[in-house]
């Protein structure tokens, strides 16, 4: 094959391959996060035995953001820039994810949203509204079942309170497979541990297996208002898991987001921002 041909037949493979990935519905993509906004003030604190880092943009009423498992919080680069327009918006890396350190201490959603009240404390917010992404959900939503004192609402999207609201065949995936090589590939850049993703990865993985494990009795103590917010094509959470959650939290809103899957923050920013707004600013 001479110079010519070669170069002929590399143009018509990328040129089928970017058919393809042009082809794929929004639902089937996963977008790099959009760059995150210039942080007002960032930093480490030192909560439950960790160092947990966090930053802080804009000002008005305080908002939470909370990733979901093997993310961090960048991921969250869309929704800090519109919502810092007129909220003080917090974002943090969970407990062994991204920037923050990890210790011996078991995985468990109880822990994971006790850092986050001692970063509340630590920032010197008493109460603020709540976005979650997956685990961020479920951190979320076990912070309205111990502590309503501290939320004003909660956006649940894409978050379980059984396992077995989790689809058996989400690792088969491709998106999803996706977006666990993404993160590995982020932990191995920004982690203060980066050769340790697969222990990282197996200590986490002891709480997914067994946890979330509520209650319809505990799900109805929550009085705090949360929204339940899905994909219409979630690659990880059932449909059927999260009417149930809806009908089962006492006042629950049921959102649903079209054309979106369980990374709708990155698939459709505007929306996701829309339907955030829809529900915490009103």
């Amino acid at each position: 094959m001479n110079l010519k041909t070669f170069l002929l037949s590399l143009g018509l493979l990328f040129a089928a391959g970017a058919a393809a990935a042009s082809a794929a519905e929004r639902w089937e993509q996963l977008p790099d996060p959009a760059p995150m906004p210039v942080a007002a003030k960032s930093g480490t604190a030192l909560v439950n035995g960790i160092q947990m880092y966090y930053a802080v943009y804009g000002s008005g009423s305080p908002v939470l953001l909370i990733h979901g498992g093997l993310g961090y919080s960048d991921i969250w680069g869309g929704q800090v820039t519109d919502l810092a327009k007129d909220h003080m918006v917090i974002v943090a890396d969970s407990r062994g994810h991204g920037r923050s350190t990890r210790n011996a201490d078991p995985f468990s959603y109880d822990l994971m949203a006790s850092d986050y009240l001692a970063l509340l404390d630590y920032l010197k917010i008493d109460k603020t509204a709540l976005v979650g992404w997956s685990d961020g959900g479920i951190i979320g939503i076990d912070i309205a079942m111990h502590h309503p004192e501290r939320l004003t609402k909660v956006f649940a999207q894409a978050a379980n309170t059984t396992v077995d609201g989790v689809k058996p065949d989400v690792l088969q995936n491709k998106t999803f497979a996706g977006y666990i090589d993404k993160a590995g590939g982020v932990y191995r850049k920004i982690s203060p541990t980066p050769a340790e993703y697969d222990a990282f990865v197996e200590q986490i993985s002891g709480m997914w297996a067994s946890q979330p494990n509520w209650t319809d009795d505990d799900l109805k103590t929550i009085k705090t208002p949360i929204a339940v917010v899905l994909g219409d094509h979630d690659e990880a959470v059932s449909r059927e898991h999260t009417d149930y959650m809806a009908k089962t939290i006492p006042g629950a809103r049921l959102v649903i987001l079209d054309n979106a899957s369980h990374f709708a923050m990155l698939q459709d920013p505007a929306g996701y921002n829309q339907a955030v707004r829809d529900f915490i600013d009103k």
